[in-house]
């Protein structure tokens, strides 16, 4: 896998998710409705700034009685936060029947978590913790938040999952804040800062038209339409 450079990280966490997204379609390697979660994750803590990381998947239970979990699962999974490349956001898949009431990480795995190199956590299940997990400083974009961890139980690492929609393979960049979170294909992962810059200049542009005494309805569309 071709990783980035630590320069080349700190210019991504410097870009907001939509206009990382907005970068992603000019170059035209996906179609412009898929890669970003939807609706239903929300971002667990706003405040946090972008964060940035590479996909380390796990498919996941919490919910399910009267089933003993698998040690050598969680054995495989701590492993594989040592050997993953870094930064490390964490895809939690939920695979149980009534994931609305699961809740998949909380203050200890957290701390494990985030020892190894976690800056993220993406799920389509439930997370709890949340005021000692904000302490950590980890991003987690959650379906809600639960209580209880249930019966949590790892089921398979380092598998291709689908979040909302979305495919995420191992090794995936992924990038997410208030907003959500989007994959970044790798192949203009390096260029997306520039591009992010050009699209910053042209929406700046656009909104002082937008706000000066010249405006008008077809200098706008003018503006607007006119590439």
């Amino acid at each position: 896998m071709d990783q980035l450079t630590e320069l080349e990280l700190n210019a991504l966490r410097g870009i907001d998710t939509p206009t990382v997204c907005n970068a992603i379609e000019r170059f035209k390697i996906r179609d412009d409705t898929s890669g970003f979660v939807g609706m239903n994750i929300h971002c667990v803590y706003p405040q946090f700034a972008p964060t940035v990381g590479y996909a380390l998947t796990v498919t996941v239970d919490s919910t399910t009685p009267m089933v003993k979990r698998d040690n050598e699962v969680w054995k495989e999974w701590v492993r594989a936060m040592d050997a993953a490349p870094k930064p490390i956001f964490l895809v939690f898949k939920d695979v149980s029947s009534t994931p609305q009431r699961s809740a998949h990480i909380g203050e200890v795995m957290a701390t494990l978590a985030t020892r190894m190199g976690v800056v993220g956590l993406l799920t389509d299940g439930g997370v709890r913790d949340i005021r000692e997990v904000e302490r950590l400083g980890m991003h987690m974009f959650a379906a809600g938040v639960v209580t209880s961890h249930g019966n949590p139980r790892l089921i398979a690492v380092n598998t291709t999952v689908e979040l909302d929609g979305v495919t995420i393979r191992p090794g995936d960049l992924l990038h997410g804040d208030l907003n959500g979170v989007t994959s970044i294909p790798i192949e203009c992962a390096k260029d997306l800062p520039s591009m992010a810059e050009l699209i910053r200049l042209e929406e700046a542009n656009l909104m002082e038209y937008i706000w000066s005494d010249d405006f008008s309805v077809d200098g706008f569309i003018a503006k607007k339409f006119s590439h």
